[in-house]
């Protein structure tokens, strides 16, 4: 499970974009906490202290403890605006989670036991199609990665939502289709092999080469002396 977070922060006495400016150039970075039936909370918080989190890779999917003048506000990340040129945080939301909370989450996806997949020892490729799973967790139980494990899978094998077990407490946000994870796909040599076989059944015209067997033989003779 992620770990829980705590963020110091102070509340912001004005808005604006003046505002938002003055803080930055002192370090801190305006922020919002909304949701959960309440009045949008603006806040401000340290610059480096939320880029230290940023840089942990789960901040997004971590419960934060917005800890404002000793009121600590439980709360899931959900946008943190970046810098087009440095890429310094601009400004970030904060849902406010109430008890039994549920919330949306794109959770990264890591693959188990390449090595007992008879497809990938014969050459093949997992070819990825989702690095990222969107999921509905509880609040308390916001899983870190979601394991496959591809024992077994050959060649030509996919992996769909349906066949993954998801932890307890969360399920899939996409509920219309049974869509696809990965697969595994032949590799290119096995596939430029394949095209060269095919290629060798053919005439150098491109039809279909067939057995010239005895009694087409006589009927290409008949023919020549008949002309």
């Amino acid at each position: 499970m992620s770990d829980q977070l705590t963020l110091a922060a102070e509340m912001r006495e004005r808005a604006g974009k003046g505002a938002s400016r003055v803080l930055r150039r002192s370090g801190r970075v305006p922020a919002v906490i909304y949701g959960g039936k309440e009045q949008p909370q603006p806040i401000h918080i340290e610059e480096k202290a939320l880029v230290k989190l940023l840089n942990t890779g789960y901040f997004m999917n971590s419960i934060v403890m917005v800890d404002i003048g000793g009121t600590r506000v439980r709360t899931l990340p959900k946008d943190v605006a970046l810098d087009p040129v440095r890429d310094t945080p601009l400004h970030v939301d904060f849902l406010r989670l109430g008890k039994d909370a549920t919330v949306d989450v794109s959770v990264p996806v890591i693959f188990a036991n390449e090595e007992a997949s008879p497809g990938l020892k014969r050459g093949g490729v997992l070819n990825v199609v989702r690095h990222e799973l969107e999921l509905v967790c509880d609040a308390n139980r916001i899983p870190d990665q979601i394991e496959i494990d591809v024992t077994g899978l050959e060649v030509g094998d996919s992996i769909h939502i349906s066949t993954v077990h998801l932890p307890d407490g969360s399920k899939s946000a996409i509920t219309d289709r049974d869509f696809t994870i990965a697969t595994i796909v032949a590799p290119s040599a096995l596939k430029r092999d394949e095209g060269e076989q095919t290629g060798a059944d053919l005439e150098p015209g491109g039809t279909a080469a067939t057995e010239q067997g005895p009694d087409a033989d006589a009927a290409q003779e008949q023919e020549n002396k008949g002309s």
